[in-house]
């Protein structure tokens, strides 16, 4: 059986990756795309579930696996909110043939091609603007004002990541960003 790649989506939240994730796994099964599960050190929102959507961790459950080396990377994003990702979960998705799909901030992002290199795609989604993302996040209607203050924030600071990444795909046309992601990804899978 053929060794699955890894295809890593890093963006500003707000910018659409997670519908365009979402978008190319339902429409193109063909592409055998499956989610890495990470781990996390926030709450659950709305109906997500342990094991499923992520690895719902204590700040301290988390830290101890940091001490034994268990992440393929991780990052504290806020004081005690950890995201990270089990190198046993990676292997052991590869090893059967899936197309990991890492949906993760863009440290973690470059942490992650870092070390597979050429065995991993890494794609920037960028808003057409930081207004734009405002709109967007204010839209949600899932987080308060502060919250959406902080974001913005730290999306300025994200945006200078972008040319480390292999791809920078534009979501000023969800369709259209949707259309180059499938066509990137198509044709480094058939490599």
């Amino acid at each position: 059986m053929k060794k699955g790649k890894l295809l890593i989506f890093s963006a500003p939240s707000g910018s659409g990756k997670s519908t365009i994730v979402h978008w190319l796994m339902e429409t193109h099964p063909e592409l055998n795309m499956k989610f890495s599960i990470s781990c996390t050190t926030r709450a659950p929102r709305g109906t997500e579930k342990d094991g499923v959507d992520y690895f719902f961790l204590t700040p301290e459950e988390f830290k101890s696996k940091i001490a034994a080396s268990e992440f393929v990377e991780y990052e504290e994003v806020y004081t005690d909110k950890y995201y990270g990702t089990l190198k046993s979960q990676v292997t052991r998705q590869r090893e059967s043939g899936e197309n990991v799909v890492f949906d993760v901030d863009v440290k973690g992002g470059c942490n992650i091609k870092k070390i597979y290199g050429a065995d991993a795609l890494s794609i920037f989604i960028q808003p057409p603007s930081v207004d734009e993302l405002r709109r967007r996040l204010v839209g949600r209607n899932t987080d308060s004002p502060e919250v959406i203050e902080q974001r913005l924030s730290k999306a300025e600071y994200e945006l200078t990541f972008a040319p480390l990444f292999d791809v920078v795909i534009v979501n000023d046309d969800l369709q259209e960003a949707q259309r180059q992601a499938f066509e990137i990804i198509n044709r480094y899978l058939s490599k």
